[in-house]
């Protein structure tokens, strides 16, 4: 017997069919999110950003529970660039009913396979808030390695905030 235990998360593309358990859940989620990312909360966010993955160097990907299928999170990748780099940013944020139990864990992992084996990219770069000491243990334990720091590097929450740079490659 196989010491494997079968997945706790499946994750797919982005569908319209998302959109109210979405809503539902970042909403729910807002406090939990905070500082570290603004996930929409209405339809007007969810059009804004289903239309970015829709086409283009975007890439959005809902993680659920494999068994009951509630929403643990969201994987984006972003600005994925093909030719001679095969790169593209990693983004993520998981929901507060699953904080501490492994699922965005898992989530993220799948994302990054399938950033390397469906999308055929090299190389996956997650920037991450130094505060956010739970988002750096995850990119850690998927053996991501940090590679800098980024002074003001990305706007969230009306404030340039500083960032690691954590980067996995395919190979």
């Amino acid at each position: 017997m196989s010491g494997a235990r079968p997945p706790r998360v499946t994750i797919a593309r982005a569908a319209q069919s998302d959109r109210a358990d979405l809503v539902r859940a970042n909403h729910a989620s807002r406090a939990h999110h905070l500082p570290w990312v603004e996930p929409f909360t209405d339809d007007a966010g969810f059009d804004a950003w289903f239309a970015r993955s829709l086409t283009g160097p975007h890439v959005g990907l809902v993680a659920r529970e494999a068994a009951g299928a509630r929403i643990v999170g969201v994987v984006n990748i972003n600005e994925i660039v093909a030719g001679a780099f095969q790169s593209a940013h990693l983004g993520y944020y998981g929901m507060a009913w699953c904080a501490g139990r492994g699922l965005m864990t898992e989530a993220v992992g799948l994302a990054v396979r399938y950033a390397f084996d469906t999308l055929g990219l090299h190389r996956v770069e997650a920037n991450i808030q130094p505060g956010n000491t739970r988002s750096i243990a995850l990119v850690r334990r998927l053996g991501f390695t940090r590679e800098g720091f980024s002074p003001r590097y990305l706007r969230v929450g009306g404030e340039w905030r500083d960032h690691e740079r954590w980067a996995r490659l395919a190979d």
